[in-house]
């Protein structure tokens, strides 16, 4: 069993993890995005991050990352140590059977290293949203708890039983495995921005994760509710618990700033309710603020919740955020933007936020 930290001193650094979206900038394919991401999860591996997460988004011009378990098998297969998962899967959008037989693949591809994080809003636009639950109806993430629960029993090595009904006896049980002899079963955390998902980890007795790199509003409240009423489980005796943040580092402020526009404009659109875009450079951000403003209103905001600066400062600011949360981990999403010049099949502002921050 694994616990939680109480608390960490502003001088010890946190573990590190990664939240990638596979980003799509202007000019860049679907296969050079990914190919970009593959070769950052193997950067985050050799540089002893703890685990690498993608996220699940659809029909974003400026995110590729919509298969989570796709991405995870071909991660697994470009690294050896760090742990793989979902950040998270959009748990409403997929039967629960065809999770658990898609993570249960993936345990036996990397047994030990696969991670399930299970998220409860849709990912994308209510006409996306129907597309995928083909029903227009809000039955699934009604019966979000029973399909957690479910998903859990199906993945493990006991299975799960149905009862089946106008049949008696005991013959009328049912059994069903994600995998016919499995040896282990990912691990599963709930993922949120909200007081529901921080309650229902706890009362489940599952790791939780605030999605802070999203919103930070309510971080606070959501975990001293998971905390509060967290109930141990055969999954985890104490609460355990990490944030997400958005990074970016780079050998300057100066230009840690630069790099950071880009995603700062996108942000804008999407408060904004504006047409999405795939990710300008950082140039073409540069000239479009020039004349249009877009992020002006939300960088402050934005540059006191993301880690921007040099190595040095953003690993001091990383600790002391920890501490400040108890947390003995985080999980960075590296958002740096790119400059023009830079291959398309590769992620250069990232690799440097990663590699300076593990320095």
């Amino acid at each position: 069993m694994r616990r939680a930290v109480a608390g960490l001193s502003p001088s010890m650094s946190p573990a590190l993890s990664v939240l990638d979206l596979v980003p799509v900038r202007t000019g860049q394919t679907s296969t050079q995005a990914v190919a970009a991401s593959l070769a950052l999860a193997q950067r985050a591996d050799d540089l002893g991050y703890r685990r690498y997460w993608f996220a699940e988004h659809h029909n974003m011009p400026a995110v590729a990352s919509t298969t989570p378990p796709v991405l995870i098998a071909a991660a697994a297969a470009r690294t050896s140590r760090i742990r793989v998962g979902s950040g998270g899967v959009m748990l409403p959008n997929h039967a629960p059977l065809v999770v658990a037989e898609q993570f249960a693949a993936l345990e036996a591809i990397a047994p030990g290293r696969i991670d399930l994080g299970l998220g409860r809003a849709p990912g994308s636009d209510p006409v996306i949203t129907q597309l995928l639950r083909m029903s227009g109806t809000s039955s699934d993430v009604d019966r979000f708890p029973d399909h957690v629960r479910d998903i859990g029993a199906l993945m493990s090595p006991e299975g799960a039983t149905v009862r089946l009904t106008g049949r008696a006896g005991d013959d009328d049980r049912y059994g069903i495995h994600a995998t016919p002899a499995a040896t282990g079963a990912p691990e599963v955390w709930l993922l949120g921005s909200s007081d529901y998902s921080a309650q229902l980890a706890a009362a489940f007795g599952l790791p939780y994760v605030f999605a802070n790199h999203f919103s930070g509003e309510g971080l606070e409240r959501a975990l001293d509710l998971y905390r509060g009423q967290f109930q141990p489980s055969a999954h985890l005796d104490a609460p355990r618990t990490f944030l997400t943040a958005n990074a970016v580092v780079a050998a300057t402020t100066a230009e840690a700033e630069e790099r950071m526009l880009p995603q700062a404009r996108m942000m804008a659109r999407l408060r904004g309710g504006r047409p999405l875009t795939a990710l300008e450079s950082v140039e073409q951000a540069a000239a479009a603020e020039a004349e249009d403003r877009l992020a002006a209103p939300l960088i402050d905001a934005l540059r006191r919740r993301w880690f921007v600066g040099t190595g040095d400062e953003a690993r001091a600011a990383l600790s002391a955020f920890a501490a400040r949360h108890g947390v003995d981990e985080v999980m960075v999403s590296p958002v740096s933007g790119a400059y023009d010049g830079e291959a398309m099949n590769a992620a250069t502002g990232r690799v440097q936020t990663l590699e300076l921050l593990a320095a």
